[in-house]
């Protein structure tokens, strides 16, 4: 009897002893998350290498609140870049983030098309137009993913009213990209 006892309370210390371990791991991953979201709310980058798909959302919406929104486009486009085998801590994007994605593309794309807005003729520049027919594109991608966002919904009525319904533009010309490791020129 005095045997079981003994045992009872040895399984009751280590049962107590693992719900403390698992207690501290949790409180620790709950300050570290906690220390990330203040990071995000007050709008500063993140510089954790633990974190690297919250990193680059946060540059891209840094670099989207400076007024740079070629650099925000491209951010946030990485971000949809499917992950690669070697990174062991890889983000999953689910449905709503990715439609958050593209929201975030369309809103630059848009505010990119405002700053060029007219010739001096008063048409509408290309580029604009490019940009417009972009942001439209990426705002319907986001209504498919998430249908009941409200905000890309009045973003997308808000770009139908500003652009003509005819209007139609040219491929943009690709020459201003960077391209790595590709020879430039006759061999």
């Amino acid at each position: 009897m005095k045997n079981r006892i003994v045992r009872i309370n040895q399984i009751i210390g280590l049962i107590f002893l693992t719900g403390l371990i698992g207690t501290s791991y949790e409180l620790y991953q709950f300050k570290k998350i906690e220390k990330v979201n203040r990071q995000l709310l007050s709008g500063q980058v993140l510089d954790m290498e633990t974190y690297p798909f919250h990193q680059k959302y946060s540059d891209a919406y840094q670099q989207a609140k400076s007024g740079n929104y070629k650099h925000a486009i491209q951010g946030f486009g990485q971000l949809m870049e499917p992950p690669k085998k070697d990174q062991e801590n890889q983000f999953e994007i689910d449905k709503k983030l990715k439609s958050q994605i593209h929201f975030n593309i369309a809103n630059n794309l848009f505010r990119s098309g405002l700053q060029r807005l007219v010739n001096e003729d008063g048409e509408l520049q290309e580029e604009a137009k490019f940009n417009y027919l972009q942001a439209k594109a990426s705002y319907e991608q986001a209504l498919k993913l998430d249908p009941y966002s409200k905000a890309s919904k009045f973003n997308l009525s808000l770009l139908l009213s500003i652009i003509p319904k005819n209007i139609k533009t040219v491929a943009q010309d690709p020459s201003g990209m960077e391209i790595s490791n590709l020879p430039q020129g006759l061999p």
